[in-house]
């Protein structure tokens, strides 16, 4: 890998229009070796946090599991060894770089599970504008099992958050946000934007753009990292979030920035002032 990244003006751009961009080529074979492996492992052993999210009569297995990276090296080393956190950085903006949290999403051969239209920052225990998630495959991914986003979605409104598999309001209030339209049945009214993707290429979004996938005709095994920018603050929520961080609350006062270095590290400081 060169020293430069290949975040160019245009990418930063797109992002902050779009609310999502592809990053070809980020991560090198080793890199991605490593994290194949310790996806792998974390299937074969799953935290308490882990979940299945396909149904019982699925022909494939969708495995979610939350923040690994302090207990599976392969993890660490990703996250801490790669310039991923440098790339999303630039990409918002942003003067300093947190690790929020690792999401690992297996959807294995045959999956028919979808994963339905939503944003995350609704699910999550933050306040502000500052964010982005990047989601990368160790396998390939063709155009029609890959992530998409609806684009420009990210500058709002918030959206009701619901769970995947029985659609209940479990987070905000029913009623207290707009329900999300349903976005499937009128796909052409929509920007909808993805892409296929390559072991190494990762997609990095915003935390409130619409995104959605479908189920996979073969393994897709992907790692997603969650960043901090700046203006992130604590924001803490009188329900469980998606992923818990128990007893941040006691840590962190409502509206603190989220400097607990513990928890949310540094992974990344820009010379350049934001």
């Amino acid at each position: 890998m060169s020293n430069a990244l290949p975040i160019s003006r245009q990418l930063i751009d797109e992002f902050a229009e779009n609310g999502a961009v592809v990053v070809r080529g980020l991560v090198d074979a080793e890199a991605i070796a490593v994290l194949a492996a310790g996806i792998d492992r974390n299937m074969a052993a799953p935290s308490p946090r882990a979940k299945t999210a396909s149904r019982a009569d699925d022909k494939g297995w969708f495995f979610e599991d939350f923040c690994n990276w302090q207990e599976i090296d392969e993890y660490r080393r990703f996250i801490f060894n790669t310039r991923i956190a440098e790339a999303a950085g630039q990409l918002m903006q942003s003067r300093e770089t947190r690790l929020y949290h690792d999401h690992s999403l297996v959807k294995t051969a045959g999956t028919q599970q979808p994963t339905p239209w939503h944003q995350d920052q609704p699910y999550y225990n933050i306040e502000g504008r500052q964010n982005i998630s990047m989601w990368l495959p160790v396998d390939p991914v063709p155009r029609e099992a890959t992530l998409e986003f609806v684009a420009g979605s990210h500058k709002g409104p918030w959206l009701m958050p619901r769970s995947f598999m029985d659609n209940q309001a479990k987070w905000f209030p029913e009623g207290s946000l707009a329900d999300l339209p349903d976005i499937e049945a009128g796909r052409s009214a929509y920007p909808i934007v993805g892409w296929a993707l390559e072991p190494g290429d990762a997609v990095f979004f915003h935390m409130l753009t619409l995104h959605a996938s479908k189920g996979s005709a073969n393994t897709r095994r992907v790692f997603s990292v969650r960043f901090l920018g700046d203006d992130i603050t604590h924001a803490p929520r009188p329900w469980v979030t998606s992923p818990e961080f128990p007893g941040l609350a006691e840590r962190l006062p409502a509206g603190a920035p989220m400097h607990d270095d513990d928890l949310f590290p540094v992974l990344y400081r820009s010379e350049q002032a934001a």
